[in-house]
Formats: structure tokens, C-alpha cells, sequence
């Protein structure tokens, strides 16, 4: 099983879900791997803790102009649909950080002026927690080139198998780098809080995974007993809650200190195994 949690802003509780969730699984016999997909600022080693064991560079390629050989004709420039490549006065100019390594350019160059040549934008780092495995992906700073370094991350996931499950933190958003993390999964799990703020965006973030036609329920964090407008949104718009964390000071602090909910406060490991019973549930309908 591939299960995202994604939301449609950033503050939501996503991390705190998905580190709670893995580890419930991992504790109930599951294969689980935990992949840090929010690239830009990863933050689940942060609670796992895990033993990082490999690093590899992530690159894509980007277009190289021979001078001797092009003829400023161009084609290639009138290609680009990032506007990474400029021609001025026959001379071609290369934006690297607007490439997104399609290799166009290079086939459409008459004169095979134009080689590609990789670039880094970041390193993805694999190792383990416990009995978790873990990979996260660390994007350079200043670079706004996420989606290859979140593909590379997925990429690391293990094959299918028995009792195999893979929970994938995606970034906040509805943008490039969140399709990128959910656009295979087989629930996404989408995380809200029930203020103005939050209702807004989960309501962006349903539509973007009804339109890529993808499974999906909510997780209302901070939830309110005396708070119904989380539950009058979902009941609106037709879509399940799978689980609700209560506005719980405890678990703030816990989180404060880089504990986990179902360690550090009693009674969440319950609540946590409950929602991962719900998630199942949702999955095997």
C-alpha cells in the first residue's frame, strides 16, 4: 500500500500523522517505510530519528551550447515551454534553474550544437528507524526544481509484497511537487484543521485529488469537541473522515521536544491504531 498525507496548506499536522502512523504499523507486523517527500524542508527525521546508512546526488540534465557549432537559429528557444533558453542577437543564452530536463532542445537543435550535461539539485538519504525504513530527499537551497528530486525519493520505495506499506509526506500545496507525491497512491490522506484558513484549503486540496481520481479521506487535527465546521465542510462536500486528534496541549508539547504522540501521551497509541484500522478499512472497500 502507498498512502499520502497531503493537505492544502502547510502547519497542518502531516508529519505528525505520518510518523504516528508508521509507527502503529511497524509495532502491528506491517513492512513499513516512511519517505519524506517535503523535499524543501524535510522534517521526519526530526521524530524517528532514524540512522541515515546511504546518500546519493539527484541531477537532471540540462543543455550545454556548443558555440562552433550553433547558429543562433533559435529553434530552440522557440521550444522551451520554461523559457530556459533565450536567443539575442544569434547568441544562445542557458537559464539552468528554469530547465526541467526534458531534453527538447537537444533534439530539435539543427545543427547538434546542444549536449546535455547533469546538474545536482539535491541528495535523496536512506537508512532506518527501528524496524522503519526510512528516505527523505533534501532539496539545495535556492533550487525550484522539486518534482525530480521527489520522483528519485519515490524511486527508493520497496517492491510489493506482503504486509508492505509505504507512508509518503507530501508537501503542502496543491501545486507540481504534491501531484508529483500522491499521483500513485492508493489513499490519500488529507490533513486539515478546523479553522477558516484550513477548511479553505483542504476544499483546494479535494479538488485537485478528484480530479487526478485518486481515494481519499480527511484527518481533522486539533480537532474541537464544540467545533462542528470540519465536520459540516466533509458532510457538504461528500467526503469521509477517517480520524479526528483532539486540540490536545500535550501532544503540542510532545511534538516541541521531537516526541511522538503515541510514546509520549497515553492513550494515542489507541487512537492512532484506530485511524490505521479506518485507513484499511477505506483502501480494501
Amino acid at each position: 500500500m502507498n498512502i499520502a498525507i497531503a493537505s492544502g496548506k502547510g502547519g497542518t499536522g502531516k508529519t505528525t500523522v505520518t510518523v504516528n502512523l508508521a509507527l502503529v504499523a511497524a509495532r502491528g507486523d506491517w513492512n513499513v517505510t516512511c519517505l519524506d517527500c517535503d523535499v524543501e524542508e524535510p522534517n521526519g527525521h526530526l521524530f524517528l530519528h532514524p540512522k541515515i546508512e546511504s546518500s546519493r546526488a539527484v541531477g537532471i540534465p540540462v543543455p550545454e551550447v556548443d558555440e562552433g557549432k550553433c547558429t543562433g537559429c533559435g529553434t530552440c528557444a522557440e521550444l522551451c515551454a520554461y523559457n530556459a533558453i533565450a536567443c539575442i542577437r544569434k547568441k544562445v543564452l542557458i537559464f539552468p534553474e528554469l530547465c526541467h530536463g526534458c531534453g527538447g532542445c537537444a533534439r530539435v537543435c539543427p545543427e547538434g550544437a546542444i549536449r546535455e550535461v547533469p546538474r545536482d539539485i539535491g541528495v535523496v538519504e536512506k537508512g532506518t528507524a527501528g524496524e522503519i525504513g526510512f528516505v527523505h530527499g533534501r532539496l539545495k537551497v535556492g533550487e525550484a526544481m522539486s518534482p525530480p528530486l521527489i520522483r528519485a525519493v519515490k524511486s527508493e520505495r520497496p517492491g510489493a509484497g506482503d504486509h508492505v506499506v509505504n507512508f509518503l509526506d507530501a508537501p503542502p500545496g496543491t501545486s507540481c511537487p504534491v501531484i508529483t507525491a500522491v499521483s500513485d497512491a492508493d489513499l490519500v490522506l488529507l490533513v486539515t484543521e478546523p479553522t477558516p484558513f484550513g477548511l479553505n484549503d483542504l476544499g483546494l486540496a479535494l479538488e485537485m485529488v478528484r480530479e487526478l481520481g485518486l481515494p481519499h479521506g480527511v484527518v481533522v487535527n486539533r480537532h474541537e469537541d464544540d467545533n462542528e465546521s470540519a465536520r459540516a465542510f466533509c458532510r457538504e462536500r461528500g467526503v469521509e473522515i477517517l480520524g479526528e486528534i483532539p486540540d490536545d496541549r500535550r501532544v503540542a508539547e510532545a511534538y516541541s521536544r521531537g516526541e511522538v504522540a503515541v510514546d509520549a501521551v497515553p492513550g494515542y497509541e489507541a487512537r492512532f491504531l484506530a485511524l490505521w484500522d479506518e485507513i484499511r478499512e477505506r483502501i480494501n472497500r
